[in-house]
């Protein structure tokens, strides 16, 4: 009560101090047909500094809504608008009508009750998919890289846009620029794959459709994650400027500069030594100087409590937050997310006593103010549709039918020995493997309990199929109990042909960060790339009843299994898939659609071959030009292509 009732008096004292300042009744930056640049200056110049503040803090929904329940927190909504007002983030299981509801209700009252009325980004997830109950799912960015077709994927960021925006977000943390070329990483997932051209195509591509709706993009993570010490997610990156610039800048440039995205978030690892959050050669110097950056960057979530309890730059108990800003705001970064101890809420007692220049903060908000006036925030703060219409464009006919397209076009066919594929639709098929029913295997970023909806590979290949299917799991993704090879023997002893998937997975975003186990994802790095628990021993199984045996990876990276390539009758690599991925992969196995992906990463037949990614140096192999790469004659290497038996040579991108 006592809370409560001292938020009502500060409330009031807001509201008698705000009534105290000018009329902003002709404010020229409410004047829509007047410059962004002078829309900015002006309201800046009205601005105090703790207004200035709020605007490089991220809030939380949870700060207002109740997120067992629903209801409103009138005193949380206020004091998250006054005091964390850059954005709020929503990526929460609750129902769509929650969200449209609350973020209505924030973006309302700053309208209506707040005195200078500066919109709220609303942020959330997107890297295949909005992350909301029934959004629709797309198949994983290492998958939309080996579709090679940027105009597919800017038809999914189109699509993934306009289903955020029906319940009022307004940005993405998307699309990923990072490159996949350090296997052990858990996030390879999340990359476009091992070449800075296709990825830089690709990530433009999703910023281009995005923000053609009216949504933000937020490149990540900037720069050079994804290449970590030991495949860690939070790890070192040991480089130089020049691997800097040739390998890993490029990318991100194509999506920042030539995409203009609006926003950039930071990553966790530092660079030759220098901490991505706070150096200023990356966020000044290159960004700023060099590319002409104009729009603002967002630390990753915590990450800047990292440079005190990690980097030891500073006392971590408690959070030195005045080094914290010392550090990260002259370098270059503008905006502090949740996750951490908010140490930019120091940000006005620092300038009050001279440890921070005002100008420095000025530039920050000028950034982020700029972002909000281009992206027409002033003009249309609230982009939402009514919940029964918002349902027709969550989840629509032809979004679904997007995924299965791109799923479609990212299968790649690795090996087909004896031509086997096509299958013909009237033989008898086995279906086994844990993978192939029970459960979606998406990627990580999806919203709780999504892995109970969707089309497995069993229910593809019943549909596709004329002849008699059966199904046997044969064992569980990650028991080495083989308790269930005899149901799968004899299941495939009676078939004509058996298809067995297996691989990795990952979790939803709840059960991610449960520490459920997984063998990708975000946080769930590995010093292994075989098959776990019984599942190779399972496609032996298979593959010895002499049976044509077709083995399906579906996985998130490369996956090590050298007998697997030599032995299963055919080998066909499915990353992740989308909610209609098992429709896709039935219609290459039995022939309705040519497997036309190229793999946009490199596989080794251990993992002790890496590196193995294409450009390496041509000093780098010695006297063997094939060692390290995945077969002795390098076939399975970035660009591979094999349709139908027939060897394609990489030609380049349609």
């Amino acid at each position: 009560m006592r809370f409560v009732s001292s938020a009502l008096l500060l409330a009031a004292a807001v509201s008698a101090a705000d009534k105290a300042r000018p009329s902003l009744k002709d404010a020229l930056y409410k004047n829509p047909k007047a410059s962004v640049d002078a829309r900015v200056a002006d309201l800046l110049s009205r601005m105090t500094i703790e207004e200035k503040a709020s605007q490089l803090l991220q809030g939380d929904i949870r700060n207002w809504m109740n997120e067992t329940t629903g209801a409103l927190n009138q005193t949380g909504l206020e004091w998250s608008t006054r005091y964390r007002g850059n954005s709020f983030y929503v990526g929460v299981p609750v129902p769509n009508e929650w969200l449209f509801e609350h973020i209505k209700k924030a973006q309302d009252y700053i309208q209506n009750q707040t005195y200078l009325g500066i919109p709220a980004f609303v942020q959330t997830e997107g890297i295949h998919g909005f992350l909301a109950h029934n959004a629709t799912i797309f198949n994983s960015p290492i998958a939309h890289a080996c579709s090679w077709n940027p105009a597919l994927v800017e038809d999914m960021a189109v699509a993934i846009a306009k289903e955020a925006r029906a319940v009022g977000v307004n940005q993405l943390f998307a699309p990923v620029a990072d490159l996949g070329r350090e296997l052990r990483h858990g996030r390879v997932e999340e990359t476009y794959g091992e070449d800075g051209l296709l990825a830089g195509e690709l990530a433009l591509a999703y910023v281009k459709g995005a923000q053609s709706v009216s949504v933000s993009a937020m490149v990540k993570h900037f720069a050079a994650f994804g290449s970590t010490e030991q495949g860690l997610n939070t790890g070192p990156v040991h480089g130089g400027e020049r691997e800097m610039r040739t390998t890993y800048l490029p990318p991100y440039k194509r999506a920042i500069i030539d995409g203009g995205a609006f926003s950039i978030m930071t990553a966790y690892h530092s660079y030759d030594g220098i901490p991505a959050v706070s150096d200023p050669h990356l966020l000044t110097d290159i960004l700023r100087d060099e590319w002409r950056y104009k729009y603002f960057t967002m630390t990753d979530a915590g990450a800047s409590d990292r440079l005190c309890k990690d980097f030891k730059m500073c006392a971590a108990d408690p959070i030195d937050k005045t080094a914290v800003v010392q550090y990260i705001l002259p370098a270059g970064g503008d905006v502090e997310m949740g996750g951490g101890s908010y140490s930019f809420q120091e940000i006005p007692a620092l300038v009050s006593s001279g440890k921070i220049k005002e100008k420095l903060v000025d530039t920050a908000v000028s950034r982020v103010l700029k972002a909000k006036f281009e992206l027409g925030l002033f003009e249309t703060p609230f982009p939402g549709l009514p919940p029964d219409e918002a349902n027709n464009v969550i989840h629509a006919a032809e979004h679904v039918a997007l995924a299965q397209k791109l799923d479609e076009e990212s299968i790649v066919l690795l090996e087909n020995h004896n031509t086997l594929l096509p299958l013909r639709k009237d033989a008898a098929v086995a279906v086994i493997g844990p993978m192939a029913h029970g459960f979606m295997n998406y990627g990580d970023y999806v919203i709780v309990n999504s892995s109970t909806r969707g089309v497995t590979p069993l229910d593809g290949i019943k549909a596709v199929s004329q002849g008699k299917v059966t199904f046997a799991q044969g064992c569980e993704r990650w028991s080495t109990s083989q308790a269930g090879f005899a149901q799968a023997i004899a299941a495939a002893e009676a078939a004509d042909v058996a298809v067995v998937v297996v691989g990795t997975w990952s979790r939803d975003q709840n059960e991610l960060w449960q520490g459920l186990n997984a063998t990708t994802g975000e946080h769930v790095d590995v010093n292994s790339l075989d098959l776990v628990g019984a599942q190779e021993p399972l496609v032996r199984a298979v593959v010895a009843t002499g049976k044509p045996t077709v083995v399906v990876f579906s996985s998130g990276k490369p996956i090590t299994a050298p007998w697997i390539s030599e032995n299963a009758a055919a080998l066909v690599q499915q990353f992740y898939p989308s909610e209609q991925g098992g429709a896709a992969l039935a219609s290459v196995l039995f022939g309705d659609i040519n497997p036309s992906g190229k793999l946009a990463v490199s596989f080794p037949r251990y993992v002790g071959d890496l590196p193995v990614f294409y450009d390496h140096w041509n000093s780098g192999r010695g006297a063997n030009p094939d060692a390290g790469m995945a077969y002795e004659n390098g076939s399975l290497v970035f660009g591979h292509q094999y349709v139908l038996g027939d060897p394609r040579p990489l030609t380049g991108m349609p």
